[in-house]
């Protein structure tokens, strides 16, 4: 059995941890308010740019246009959002997971990360997948203008021939304890054809465009993935402190259990010293008499 001070020691040790658990906790808790908020009331948003757009191009007939097919590369580009810090669960392992356990992404060297958060960059590079760019610092307060930059970058590597094809791998926000991590082609855009309406009969309208169809496309597109990158930086940072309130959370409650064990095993080992002390006495006594 270990001795008393080796108990009390481990003892104080769990303490500490378990008050820096709770305080990261609390702290957790209230980043979430503020980001669930934020990522609530711009997510209706978001969907109906995303359902517009998809509308839209599945009434435009047959546009020939860079943005609309798949390009000769063989290379990818995927955008991957994750946290600059830690102790948050499965967070940040399960977006890395969608890229390394994709076939799309086997061939490692047709597949090009930018990378929106330390640890999605760190632990790609460390499975061998190269990092075309590090925009960690962008993911603590996104901004629009930031994934304006970043889309803008991407975009025009596209448009080269530099890839055939852009994702974005992220962490989606349900509510405070339900987070998916999630994959999205962005590039080239699928027009998918529109739901029927209430009558059952779809929609075949053709669209007709003001602008010139090249043109009006290559001002929407970039528009359109701009905002659905920044909708999922926005979602990544609730999700993030979520993620990290559970796990301190389940931490706090792992030390406490802890605790309660040590405090049992150092009154086990208080009293048998107790009993052997009393044991030696007597039998001291007893050899003098």
């Amino acid at each position: 059995m270990a001795s008393m001070r080796s108990i009390k020691r481990r003892k104080e040790s769990v303490q500490s941890t378990q008050q820096i658990t709770k305080a990261m906790k609390l702290v957790s808790t209230v980043k979430l308010q503020r980001a669930k908020t934020r990522a609530e009331q711009s997510k209706a948003y978001f969907e109906c740019m995303y359902k517009t757009v998809k509308s839209m191009l599945a009434k435009s007939g047959t546009i020939n246009h860079p943005y609309l097919k798949a390009g000769e590369s063989t290379k990818k580009a995927v955008i991957v959002i994750t946290s600059n810090r830690g102790l948050a669960g499965g967070y940040n392992s399960n977006v890395i997971k969608l890229i390394t356990r994709d076939e799309k992404f086997a061939n490692k060297e047709d597949v090009v990360i930018y990378s929106i958060g330390k640890k999605g960059k760190d632990g790609l590079a460390r499975v061998g997948y190269k990092i075309a760019a590090d925009y960690s610092d962008m993911i603590e307060e996104p901004i629009y203008i930031e994934a304006m930059q970043i889309c803008k970058e991407v975009l025009a590597a596209f448009a080269s021939g530099e890839f055939g094809e852009i994702y974005l791998a992220y962490t989606a926000f349900k509510n405070t304890v339900v987070h998916v991590p999630t994959l999205m082609k962005l590039l080239p855009v699928a027009a998918e054809a529109e739901e029927g309406s209430e009558s059952g009969v779809e929609d075949k309208t053709l669209m007709n465009f003001e602008l010139d169809e090249t043109e009006a496309i290559e001002l929407i597109i970039p528009k359109y993935i701009t905002s659905l990158v920044f909708g999922a930086m926005v979602e990544a940072v609730a999700s993030e402190n979520g993620a990290r309130m559970q796990a301190m959370d389940s931490a706090t409650s792992n030390a406490e259990d802890m605790i309660s064990s040590l405090s049992l095993q150092y009154n086990r080992a208080r009293q048998g010293n107790i009993t052997q002390e009393l044991t030696e006495i007597i039998a001291g006594a007893e050899a003098i008499s």
